[in-house]
């Protein structure tokens, strides 16, 4: 069945793609046994570790962790590799997959771009939205990804019409990230104007964005507020403003207060493009950073995304807000954006996390690798970050960003969230074991991931997705019907 506008709910998954029963969600209660893990490698800390048993409870997190075991406890699983925190992808729209491969044919720039992206959005509904978004998280698995932060703009029905249920499209993510078996911070993002307009009062979404609007900020507000999440564990929610071109700077305080008052993550676009720039300095007198600092935007929980083209006062005004980075290095050179200052970003004040955002490839791996070397590409010198700085911002400060502060570390109490990456493959053999972690980081890819554990569950086994058996014909099958 594929809802209209009229439909009484999100989409129900087909029973072929259902999970075993057993599962409830990562981090459910459920009643089985707590499991435990027996790793040859673990970055504990920023420190390697030998043999670490890792305990995992009833509960989702980890209750224990042992290091120097020397053999596996009697009916351990064994994961032989580098085990590391889930890995976080913080940026993330999943129907941008479909574009993978049909805008790598000839020139343009991203907004030619963008005209394939508006022709795919125009053709999914919350059935396909849930198919697509199943089988790109499952992907996301299989790249150690325990954690994403899908950035959704994509609401109403082509047209604008709502449907029955608001929030038809937000659900349908929410129960793939689910049935993939990762976590997610479902960002629903207010997108209300196609541009700034006279005196930055807005000008009207065009044709294929009126799916995307709610028409002001208060209706988004109202409508977000009424996203159904699952007692499971697995999703969250947080607010985003899509960028300021798309919101008129007088819609921005809805926006603020909604997530102030939930405590949720706040991410917005920044001055990924020059025009943009350009057209915010014509309609404010002032750069995109200073205008979402006069409308109280930027905070500790706000995390701005891309960040590519900023001014000297702008990089002080993120870093006195301690404000997130979000950069997404892979997208950012397919899509000839630039590469962000991300170093005195950092020596500012902010802090960095990595994601895919459009998903020319989805590896967490490249993602961090890709940081350090665009830098260096940049300055012409190397060892801007440390293999091990690299692995936070895919990890634990990639959680921090989505709203899961008790994720991307190995020790009791936190989520058993984390994910095996093989020494041995032709990639990654060779170094010694003390070198490991820079191995990994600089050699590997996504596909020298192992395993991946979300709240204790074994999701992906030797390479194996336990619930989406074949992941590359679901994405085949799902990517067939968009063109």
């Amino acid at each position: 069945m594929t809802p209209t506008p009229t439909s009484s709910s999100s989409p129900s998954p087909p029973s072929s793609q259902s999970p075993s029963p057993s599962r409830e969600g990562p981090g459910a209660d459920s009643p089985g046994p707590r499991n435990v893990y027996w790793c040859t490698h673990a970055w504990l800390n920023g420190m390697l570790e030998l043999d670490v048993v890792i305990e995992t409870g009833r509960d989702g997190r980890i209750t224990a962790v042992r290091t120097g075991a020397g053999e596996p406890p009697p009916g351990a699983v064994e994961l032989r590799g580098l085990t590391l925190p889930g890995l976080a992808n913080a940026h993330s729209h999943a129907f941008h997959r479909a574009l993978r491969g049909t805008v790598q044919v000839g020139s343009g720039t991203f907004w030619t771009w963008r005209d394939v992206m508006y022709q795919v959005a125009g053709r999914l509904t919350p059935d396909s939205a849930y198919a697509l978004g199943r089988a790109v998280y499952a992907e996301m698995a299989l790249a150690g990804i325990t954690c994403v932060g899908e950035f959704h703009y994509l609401h109403h029905a082509p047209g604008g019409e709502p449907y029955d249920d608001p929030n038809a499209m937000g659900h349908a993510l929410i129960s793939a990230a689910r049935d993939a078996g990762i976590r997610i911070t479902l960002l629903d993002t207010a997108y209300l104007a196609s541009g700034f307009g006279r005196r930055g009062h807005g000008e009207p979404p065009g044709r294929q964005q009126l799916r995307f609007c709610d028409g002001t900020a208060e209706a988004w507000a109202e409508r977000a507020a009424q996203l159904r999440v699952p007692e499971d564990g697995h999703a969250r929610t947080g607010a985003a403003i899509h960028s300021v071109r798309a919101v008129p700077a007088r819609e921005l305080g809805p926006i603020v207060e909604w997530a102030e008052e939930r405590s949720a993550p706040l991410h917005v676009h920044l001055s990924e493009q020059t025009a943009e720039n350009d057209a915010c300095q014509e309609a404010h007198g002032c750069t995109p950073t200073r205008l979402l600092a006069d409308h109280g935007v930027l905070g500790r929980r706000t995390t701005a995304v891309h960040a590519t083209h900023l001014t000297d006062d702008d990089i002080k005004l993120l870093g006195d807000a301690s404000v997130g980075v979000c950069m997404c290095p892979t997208t950012e050179r397919d899509l000839a954006d630039g590469i962000g200052p991300a170093p005195r970003l950092e020596s500012a004040g902010a802090t960095l996390s990595l994601g895919s955002d459009s998903h020319a490839v989805i590896d967490m791996l490249e993602e961090a690798r890709a940081l350090e070397l665009d830098e260096r590409l940049r300055t012409r010198t190397r060892g801007h970050w440390t293999a091990a700085h690299l692995l936070r911002a895919a990890t634990e400060d990639g959680h921090a960003a989505l709203g899961w502060p008790e994720s991307g570390r190995l020790e009791a109490g936190m989520l058993a969230d984390f994910t095996t990456v093989s020494l041995d493959s032709v990639r990654t053999a060779g170094p010694p074991v003390r070198m490991a972690v820079e191995a990994a980081v600089f050699s590997a890819s996504a596909a020298d991931v192992r395993h991946t554990v979300v709240g204790g569950d074994h999701v992906v086994r030797d390479g194996r997705h336990a619930y989406v058996p074949d992941v590359p014909a679901a994405l085949t099958e799902a990517i067939g019907g968009l063109h």
